[in-house]
């Protein structure tokens, strides 16, 4: 929650109307802009308030859906960010912030640095709340189920899309101009490059994740888990931020045409947007064969009157005449 505070700050200030760190008073004033700066701020608003709900008793009830999906975006966004921007620190120095530009290199700085680290504290938060609300989910089970040959069809129809989108990124990532024009190739840096490899990297091993969890391979069911629900929210959230980027026509665009990037990140969206579905099916019918209660919806108490602190509804402790509760929340 503290490191969001610098991003918070500056968007009150811009909203505001103060240029506080920008040259382009005009840069602000842009309709454009204006939106894309209340939509991040609300969006960095409501992870602090989700950060706040996993420290609480309370952020325990909230449904499932009001948690998982700004959850999902959030952490596929930050986690581009957490590799990348210290990655790059160490390539180009302090440089990697001197894009030029309306806007001051500090700002830059005090940025990603509170994005680096949000992207720590929700991440470990956020896992060990999952953890503890949805404890199915880090488990394998059996291939069984109504909608697996469903799941079968999509996943391995996502793969195939992950690697052909995936590869295309690393092309570009290892320096390939296939594609990609003039003016974008001369104004490339080792960061841009680095983001290529990192995306497209993350796109192959989140379509291999899938399909691995709906087959019910792996000795680490946890570790396909978290693989594909990064990479999922990674494609999702960045081609969404792509999409808005070059349909707005606003400044923060590239300034030229770019078809072929702009194709790109439209299928690597609506790619990782058909993964997230197959995953939700795979966790939903784990958790029904799962035999395990879901923490409690908002009108049941947390706790009781034993206090016995696992942060779970008193009638979900598994001794003789205890009520047991089932809520589905999915």
């Amino acid at each position: 929650m503290a490191a969001m505070l610098p991003y918070l700050t500056i968007k009150i200030i811009w909203l505001s109307g103060n240029p506080i760190g920008v040259s382009d008073p005009g840069f602000l004033d842009n309709t454009v802009m204006v939106a894309m700066n209340a939509v991040t701020f609300g969006m960095d608003l409501v992870g602090l308030v989700l950060a706040l709900s996993f420290t609480m008793r309370w952020g325990m009830r909230l449904p499932a859906w009001l948690v998982l999906l700004p959850m999902w975006v959030g952490i596929g966004l930050l986690s581009i960010i957490l590799v990348t921007a210290p990655a790059g620190f160490a390539l180009q120095g302090a440089s990697i912030f001197q894009v030029g530009g309306p806007i001051a290199s500090w700002v830059y700085t005090a940025v990603y640095g509170g994005f680096i680290g949000q992207a720590i504290g929700l991440i470990v938060a956020f896992t060990l709340y999952a953890r503890a609300r949805w404890p199915h989910a880090f488990t394998s089970a059996p291939r069984v189920g109504r909608t697996l040959p469903l799941q079968l069809v999509m996943a391995r129809g996502a793969l195939v899309m992950a690697v052909a989108l995936g590869g295309i990124r690393l092309f570009w990532g290892f320096g390939g101009t296939l594609g990609l024009p003039p003016e974008i190739v001369a104004a490339s840096t080792n960061v841009a490059l680095l983001q290529h490899g990192v995306k497209g990297a993350l796109i192959v091993a989140a379509g291999v994740a899938l399909l691995a969890m709906v087959k019910g391979y792996g000795r680490r069911p946890a570790l396909l888990l978290a693989t594909a629900w990064v990479g999922t929210g990674s494609m999702f959230g960045w081609g969404l931020y792509g999409m808005v980027v070059t349909l707005s026509a606003g400044p923060l665009g590239a300034g030229v045409p770019t078809p072929v990037p702009d194709l790109v990140e439209l299928f690597v969206m609506l790619t990782g947007l058909v993964m997230a579905v197959c995953g939700a099916m795979v966790l939903v019918e784990r958790a029904g064969r799962s035999g395990v209660g879901h923490v409690h919806a908002a009108q049941d108490p947390l706790e009781g009157d034993d206090r016995e602190g696992d942060r779970r509804a008193a009638d979900q402790r598994d001794h003789a005449g205890a009520h047991q509760h089932v809520a589905l929340e999915l």
